[in-house]
């Protein structure tokens, strides 16, 4: 590997591991940087995958105080990611890339939507639980939760790239607390995601994977990790919905971008 090219790698790290802290996405910013130098498309995603899943721990424990308290709710939470990772996985080895492309940016606008009027919808599932008309309806609202996290991760483990934007969307919504809490959780569940990735390409797609560019984006994505967790938990709401929602618009334009190629 060349000198210069080790550098671009390792500031691209560097950000993506900052970014997914906050709110994910990180993926597109390594990723074309490993195409721009020539690595081959599988080989890029293979690698930069596995590198990042260094940056994910980093913020997971960064925001570790956003999860007290959510021991049960995690419990719950992280067994329908991991399957829903499998799930993703499995796809990935039997279905044309090209499917999930077209699902892709429907995913990430609602994504979107559901970020950008989170309050709105917050108040109004806690207005419907309080109201004993919809109270026994209302109680499905925690199996939808799972069902969304689920489908999420089966996005995470087939398509990598802004899996974070969709569950800050989802958590949002339907999980109790703020947009903090939510991000906590989401840097957990798509921990969980990766690492299943990463097993799963150790186990079938081990001659692919370049281990000089998985150890430069291990090492930045992790240092960046502990900056994005750092900068991230000080950002208000509006603030952080605001991040996350023009993060949420370039990762969009990526996809769609693919669309046309």
């Amino acid at each position: 590997m060349e000198p210069l090219n080790s550098v671009f790698i390792f500031f691209a790290g560097l950000w993506a591991g900052t970014i997914n802290s906050v709110v994910g996405s990180g993926t597109l910013v390594t990723f074309p940087v490993l195409i721009a130098l020539g690595y081959a498309p599988v080989t890029a995603s293979i690698s930069n995958a596995m590198g990042l899943v260094a940056g994910n721990a980093a913020g997971a424990w960064g925001y570790r105080k956003e999860l007290t308290g959510r021991g049960k709710q995690l419990l719950r939470l992280l067994p329908a990611s991991l399957v829903g990772a499998v799930t993703g996985a499995y796809l990935l080895l039997h279905l044309p890339e090209k499917v999930f492309y077209y699902a892709a940016p429907v995913l990430i606008v609602l994504a979107l939507l559901m970020v950008a009027f989170q309050p709105r919808l917050q108040r109004w599932v806690k207005n419907r639980e309080e109201n004993p008309e919809h109270a026994i309806r209302d109680r499905r609202h925690g199996v939808l939760l799972v069902v969304l996290v689920y489908l999420a991760g089966v996005y995470g483990g087939y398509f990598v790239a802004a899996q974070g934007i969709l569950l800050v969307g989802i958590l949002g919504v339907f999980m109790t607390g703020t947009i903090q809490n939510a991000n906590a959780m989401k840097n957990i569940l798509v921990l969980g995601v990766n690492v299943i990735a990463a097993c799963s390409y150790l186990l079938f797609a081990f001659d692919r994977i370049d281990w000089p560019v998985v150890g430069l984006i291990a090492v930045s994505s992790l240092i960046g990790g502990v900056i994005g967790s750092k900068v991230g938990r000080r950002l208000s709401p509006v603030v952080l919905r605001g991040v996350i929602f023009v993060l949420g618009l370039v990762a969009l334009g990526f996809m769609i971008a693919n669309l046309f190629k």
